[in-house]
């Protein structure tokens, strides 16, 4: 379960704060359960990993994460292991920043699906003439997306500002 890329980057840049994605653990965790235990599990994960409430701390997170292991630890080691494990505070970094983009950080797909696109790309063209036209065709892979066209929550503004 754990990323060793994600622990190398850890291991380079120490000063920045690390956000796993919890996507990922989701799945994870509901891969360990019966089928039949699924669909709690996913309420129980849903308001453990809340976004967008600006009272909701990580303090407060990590309680929760601490209650939802001893509940399904009961039955499930693996999650049972989970609770002391400081590995997963990672998971609530997101928390520290603005409520409303809690929901664009808290999962790496966005990276993962630019990372996809620029693997496509680069595999479609066997030679590149130099490292500029590797810098170019990547950047117009990235902007090639919709979802970057979108406006980023204004959360520095109150709404008199905007209109």
């Amino acid at each position: 379960m754990v990323d060793s890329t994600c622990e190398c980057n850890a291991a380079f840049f120490w000063n920045t704060t690390l956000q796993r994605c919890v996507i990922h653990l989701k799945r994870g965790m509901l891969n360990r359960v019966r089928h039949g235990d699924k669909g709690q599990l996913a309420d129980d994960l849903r308001e453990v990993f809340r976004t967008g409430d600006k009272h909701y701390t990580q303090k407060q997170a990590w309680n929760s994460w601490g209650a939802l292991c001893d509940k399904w630890g009961k039955d499930y080691r693996s999650i049972k292991r989970m609770k002391t494990d400081l590995f997963y505070r990672d998971y609530y970094t997101c928390l520290d920043f603005h409520p409303r983009i809690h929901a664009m950080i808290y999962t790496a797909n966005r990276i993962e699906r630019l990372q996809k696109d620029f693997r496509r790309v680069t595999r479609i063209r066997s030679a590149l003439p130099s490292e500029e036209a590797v810098i170019l065709l990547m950047w117009e892979a990235a902007m090639d997306k919709k979802a970057y066209l979108r406006v980023p929550p204004a959360i520095d503004f109150d709404k008199k500002t905007i209109l």
